[in-house]
């Protein structure tokens, strides 16, 4: 999938490497960059993550495997069908979804049978991210070595668990969003349909709540595969960075829907306060301890005051 990915990228930007048209017409464009940014999202980046997850973790921890064997099999075993489905939708009538990988209502009204193609691929690979995530929460509280706390677990075990969480609770409201427009589609339904009384701008809500948190399920075990490289003196600074930018990150997802022209000031506000609270914990020795203190964040010092 990776490379199927990464051939829709270089095709796409061949394309736009001189204005007006060059290879590909712009509906085959659209189903490029749709296709491009589904394969990615769904079918290369969050399962390779589970796969580095399921190598590194028990390792990490103590343990001798993850949790469920059976469940991990089946949890790949699902990808293989769901990326046939996803990529053979360029060989179906209409050619694959051109409604970009967000699948925006009423685009996705217009599609071919291609479109529900992706929807069911997607609900495939929705699960079997699922099942990794609750693989791997079960094996990291329930299987740690003796003397493995929780607050003695590298970072990357603690992003992939509050990642995993996460996932959990998102994936299901993307399957919602797509179950409606399937709904749509062949029910009569009118969940996002102007002409049957739907708001399409409903849809970009339901989607950006998973939209905005998948951002962090994607970044977070990027993030603690990079705290693996440094020892971590200021491990506890970083794992409270990291789980508050997880807690809050459903919170702006009416940032999301700033594609269309809708843009919300907390789109704003929140990187700078992740930068901010991330680039200025540091710890300084502690005079009462080897292990040092947690120092206060500089921008909340007043002014020339000096952190003992």
């Amino acid at each position: 999938m990776l490379m199927a990915g990464g051939v829709l990228a270089l095709l796409i930007r061949a394309e736009l490497f001189q204005p007006g048209l060059q290879l590909v017409n712009p509906e085959l464009f659209n189903q490029f960059t749709t296709m491009h940014g589904l394969i990615m999202v769904f079918g290369a980046i969050m399962p390779a993550f589970v796969g580095f997850a399921n190598w590194m973790i028990p390792m990490q921890i103590g343990a001798a495997d993850m949790a469920f064997a059976r469940m991990n099999n089946f949890s790949f075993w699902l990808l293989i069908p769901a990326a046939l489905m996803l990529v053979g939708s360029f060989f179906m009538p209409g050619g694959a979804p051109a409604a970009g990988w967000t699948l925006y209502a009423p685009l996705t009204l217009q599609m071919g049978p291609s479109m529900d193609a992706g929807i069911f691929a997607m609900h495939i690979m929705g699960a079997s991210s699922i099942m990794g995530s609750i693989n791997i929460i079960v094996t990291i509280l329930n299987m740690r070595a003796p003397g493995m706390t929780l607050m003695k677990m590298p970072m990357f075990c603690w992003t992939w668990l509050i990642t995993a969480y996460l996932l959990i609770a998102v994936m299901p409201v993307l399957a919602g969003a797509i179950t409606m427009t399937l709904t749509d589609r062949h029910f009569g339904t009118s969940f996002f349909n102007p002409a049957g009384g739907g708001d399409p701008v409903m849809y970009q809500h339901i989607f950006w709540f998973f939209g905005h948190p998948e951002v962090y399920i994607m970044i977070l075990p990027a993030f603690g595969i990079i705290s693996q490289v440094p020892v971590l003196s200021n491990q506890d600074a970083a794992f409270i960075s990291y789980g508050l930018l997880k807690t809050v990150s459903a919170a702006p997802w009416p940032s999301g829907p700033s594609v269309p022209g809708t843009a919300h000031p907390v789109h704003t506000m929140t990187p700078q306060t992740t930068v901010r609270a991330s680039s200025t914990c540091s710890r300084s020795p502690s005079p009462n301890s080897s292990q040092g203190a947690l120092m206060q964040p500089s921008f909340l010092s007043p002014p020339n005051a000096q952190l003992t």
